[in-house]
C-alpha cells in the first residue's frame, strides 16, 4: 500500500503540490486526473522518490520514501515500473537492449537469462521477435510497448503510467488500453496511470483521484466521476470532449 500524507511541492515561486492526500491499495487500478500542468507526473515522480517533497511524506507499505538509506531505496525501487510519457527509448540502441537496460546496469543476471527475460517480456506485451529493431523502425505505439516491457523487465508489484496514450491515435490508444487491462489480469500489479484521457480512465481504471488546484479534489470510480454534477467535475469532462 502507499500513503501519500500532506505533499507539498513549489519549484521556484510556483506552488505545485499544496497538499496531497491520497491511499493507494494494493491491485488497484487507479488513474489520476486532472488539466494539463495540475502536478500529475510530478506526484508520480514523488511516489518512487524522483523528487523530495518540500512538506509530507510517501510511505510505501509502512516506510517513509524519502527516510529510506540508498539501498533500501534501491530495493525499493526495485518492486516499480515506470512507463515514462513517450516511451523514453534510446535511439542508439536495439529494442533488446533499451528492455534490458534496467538488468544490465544493475548485473543481476546472465547474458542468457537476460535474453530470455526480454523475449518474454516483449511476447507479454505484443511484440515478439523485434528484439533487434532500433526505435526509429517503431510506430508511436510499438515504441509504448517496448517501454512497458521495459518497465515489466523487473517483475514489478506497481507499474507507474505517465500519459500512456499521448499522441497515440484512437485505436492504438485503444490497444494500450487493453494491453493494460490484460497485464492487470496476468501479473496482478497495482497500476497507477496519469492521464487526462476520460476515455482510457473509463477503460483501464477501477479507482479515480482527480487533482485541482494542488490537491486531490475528488476520489471515486468512473461512474460516480461522470454522474457527479459538481460544477469543477462537470467542466473538466466536458473539456476533454468525453
Amino acid at each position: 500500500m502507499i500513503e501519500i500524507v500532506d505533499l507539498h511541492k513549489s519549484f521556484g515561486k510556483n506552488l505545485v503540490l499544496r497538499g496531497i492526500n491520497l491511499t493507494i491499495r494494493e491491485g488497484e487500478s487507479l488513474a489520476i486526473i486532472g488539466k494539463s500542468g495540475c502536478g500529475k507526473s510530478v506526484l508520480l515522480k514523488h511516489i518512487v522518490a524522483l523528487l523530495k517533497p518540500d512538506k509530507g511524506y510517501v510511505k510505501f507499505e509502512g516506510r517513509i520514501i524519502n527516510e529510506m538509506n540508498n539501498k533500501e531505496l534501491y530495493e525499493t525501487r526495485k518492486r516499480f515500473g515506470f512507463l515514462f510519457q513517450g516511451a523514453a527509448l534510446f535511439d542508439s540502441m536495439t529494442v533488446e537492449e533499451n528492455v534490458s537496460l534496467p538488468l544490465t546496469e544493475n548485473n543481476v543476471e546472465s547474458k542468457e537469462a537476460i535474453a530470455k527475460i526480454v523475449a518474454d517480456k516483449l511476447a507479454l506485451v505484443g511484440l515478439p521477435n523485434t528484439q533487434k529493431l532500433k526505435p526509429a523502425e517503431l510506430s508511436g505505439g510499438m515504441k509504448k510497448r517496448v517501454g512497458l516491457a521495459r518497465a515489466l523487465v523487473t517483475n514489478p508489484s506497481y507499474i507507474l503510467y505517465d500519459e500512456p496514450t499521448t499522441g497515440l491515435d484512437p485505436i492504438m490508444s485503444d490497444s494500450i488500453d487493453d494491453l493494460i487491462k490484460d497485464l492487470n489480469q496476468k501479473i496482478m500489479a497495482t497500476s497507477i496511470i496519469v492521464t487526462h484521457d476520460m476515455f482510457s480512465v473509463k477503460n483501464v481504471a477501477d479507482k479515480i483521484a482527480m487533482m485541482h488546484e494542488g490537491k486531490i479534489y475528488f476520489t471515486g470510480t468512473p461512474d460516480e466521476l461522470l454522474n457527479s454534477t459538481d460544477s469543477v467535475i462537470q467542466k473538466f469532462i466536458q473539456r476533454t470532449g468525453f
